[in-house]
């Protein structure tokens, strides 16, 4: 047995027929198995706004779409949509993040196998942010947050933190896209400090990187909203809804799916985008209360509203901004009464008239009522067929 097992052994270190016989025996073409095609093969592309990158596959979750890609903010709101539209073209996503191990992991199953990489940071250690950042070719900041809290302050992570990152991105030399991620109605003379500071950042990215890119979302709604839940939740708890001033202030809220669509097709494009600001609003403009109605309709519930002054809900929410900075311990986040959002609500945050918008990105935008806001069928009265109002939805000449 030993003698077979040498003998196969020689046979198999001999020198093997070459190709070119085997191919004059059964001719191959390369044009249809080899790396020449299309499908299998991997092409530079000629694009500017990305650069060369390899790109290999169908395009799909287990392909190669070039793109490499640092999302500061992932785990957010925002972020887990554009992760997964990320993944789901094949592209590798580092998640950079601050808190437990646990806060990225529902990321990981959006891509595939090693395509979704957390990273712990600092945001205030800049070796941190250059070791997230060394591997990427593209740089999306979604960093944000709406009030303030004991250790960051609005001006920190809205402006101060933007530019640090276009600062590192420049010097870094092989980032091809940036793009920030701000907020409609971001103005510096806006009474807003959150709008103020958004704006600040905007201004210092793009004067250090002219070439990125600036979207501007208005109120994103969807499953992990910070409006609509809000709201429901309030409903729910207590009966009735405050509503700010009388609630005539126009907003137009987008679908987050749409925001995140739209990030990709700037990242797909040949450059055009670049240097551009984007101001993206849904379909259709609402006043405050029209929004509640909406979402009143969906929850089943009698609507029932407390119309709350400017200067009773500014006197309400004004403990927290005291006291923020003073005390030794964290104050709950606001929900309702956040003084920042009351400035930013006192007057219309709508799409400038000649601005950028998702028609010039190629999107159209979902409208509202449907499909974006059924998550809020969890907060129906005995399930998600039933509710207070269920009798005003359904013909009684079918009931049971």
């Amino acid at each position: 047995m030993q003698a077979i097992t040498r003998r196969l052994g020689q046979q198999s270190l001999r020198p093997m027929a070459s190709i070119s016989s085997i191919k004059s025996i059964y001719p191959l073409s390369d044009h249809y198995y080899g790396v020449d095609h299309s499908r299998y093969g991997s092409t530079l592309a000629a694009h500017k706004g990305l650069g060369h990158l390899v790109r290999k596959g169908t395009g799909g979750r287990s392909s190669v779409s070039g793109i490499v890609a640092t999302v500061f903010g992932a785990t957010g709101f925002l972020g887990r949509y554009l992760v997964q539209r990320l993944a789901k073209m094949g592209s590798q996503v580092l998640v950079p993040f601050r808190g437990s191990e646990d806060n990225p992991r529902h990321l990981k199953l959006m891509g595939d196998l090693g395509q979704i990489v957390p990273m712990k940071y600092d945001p205030r250690d800049e070796n941190s942010i250059k070791a997230v950042m060394a591997k990427a070719n593209v740089v999306i900041n979604l960093i944000g947050r709406e009030y303030e809290t004991r250790n960051y302050s609005f001006e920190e992570v809205n402006h101060f933190m933007a530019e640090q990152l276009a600062a590192i991105a420049k010097e870094h030399g092989g980032i091809m896209r940036f793009i920030q991620v701000s907020c409609l109605g971001s103005s510096l003379s806006s009474p807003s400090r959150f709008l103020r500071a958004k704006a600040a950042g905007e201004e210092a990215i793009l004067k250090a990187l002219p070439e990125a890119t600036v979207m501007k979302p208005a109120v994103m709604i969807g499953t992990e909203d910070r409006i609509m839940n809000r709201w429901a939740q309030f409903a729910k708890k207590y009966s009735f809804l405050p509503l700010i001033g009388d609630g005539s202030t126009k907003i137009q809220p987008v679908y987050v799916v749409d925001v995140a669509s739209a990030i990709i097709a700037a990242l797909k494009d040949d450059g055009t985008s670049m240097g551009k600001v984007y101001e993206l609003g849904g379909p259709e403009i609402f006043t405050v209360h029209e929004l509640a109605e909406l979402m009143y309709d969906m929850i089943r519930e009698w609507p029932r509203y407390v119309n709350v002054p400017l200067p009773i809900a500014k006197a309400i929410a004004m403990p927290r901004e005291v006291l923020v900075k003073k005390v030794p311990f964290p104050l709950p986040n606001p929900d309702i009464f956040n003084l920042d959002q009351i400035h930013a609500f006192a007057t219309d945050t709508v799409v400038s008239e000649n601005a950028l918008t998702f028609m010039d990105l190629g999107i159209v935008p979902h409208k509202l009522k449907g499909y974006p806001i059924e998550f809020l069928i969890q907060y129906r009265k005995g399930g998600p067929q039933f509710g207070s109002t269920v009798s005003e939805k359904v013909n009684p000449e079918y009931w049971p």
